[in-house]
């Protein structure tokens, strides 16, 4: 598992960012607080604090290059 920051501070980059993670066969996890939800789900994305960098957990096995690459646009600087 590999965890990142992101950011998704505005409905189209939720929307796209749903849509970039969905083509993965991987499991995604969003954790914000004590609240964990599924990455792909965008009623579950809606339902937390989109103004705060949010916790993106990875449930991949060995490379993650692609996804990383694809995640790119959102990930905090």
């Amino acid at each position: 598992m590999k965890t990142i920051q992101i950011s998704l501070n505005s409905i189209d980059k939720v929307k796209s960012f749903v849509n970039d993670i969905t083509k993965f066969d991987y499991d995604f996890d969003l954790v914000s607080g004590r609240y964990v939800i599924d990455a792909k789900s965008i009623m579950g994305i809606f339902s937390l604090d989109l103004s705060k960098p949010i916790d993106l957990n990875i449930h991949a096995e060995g490379n993650t290059d692609e996804i990383m690459s694809v995640l790119e646009p959102y990930i905090m600087k």
